[in-house]
């Protein structure tokens, strides 16, 4: 990659864009059909956050695609609530939105499926979803929380 390519990249925002419901059930196989188990990913992402969150008690989760090629999913909440999350794996708690929260869930998720399945492409998912992470909000809970 050239310097000029390079210095674009870094400063161009990624994006988060919403599924719309009629698109929603492309959305597992459009971005993860080419990964072993890709099946598994949303009751696993569902098993997280009720691990993670006290509160959680499943309800209607929001697909998001992201600028880079990434692509997450966040549970929705009345009244903008924010989530509880407390990781028990490494001490760190925090208060997120829903889209915060579903980042966490989801990167530990694409993390443990890349580890399990050793496909390229699911760590490749799981670096698009943390490079708009890392320049999200709440960097530092998400972050403290996969750590």
């Amino acid at each position: 990659m050239n310097t000029q390519n390079h210095q674009f990249a870094e400063h161009t925002a990624i994006t988060a864009s919403v599924v719309p419901d009629e698109l929603r059930i492309g959305f597992w196989p459009q971005h993860f059909g080419s990964i072993p188990q890709w099946i598994t990913l949303e009751p696993r992402i569902f098993a997280w956050m009720d691990r993670l969150c006290a509160d959680y008690q499943g309800g209607i989760w929001r697909f998001s695609t992201l600028s880079n090629g990434g692509a997450f999913m966040a549970p929705e909440s009345e009244h903008d609530k924010t989530w509880a999350l407390f990781n028990s794996m490494n001490g760190n708690g925090a208060e997120l939105t829903g889209e915060a929260a579903g980042i966490v869930a989801c990167l530990i998720a694409y993390s443990h499926h890349a580890c399990r399945t050793e496909c390229d492409a699911m760590t490749e998912h799981y670096y698009r979803l943390r490079d708009f992470a890392l320049h999200h909000p709440e960097c530092s809970a998400i972050m403290h929380l996969i750590d």
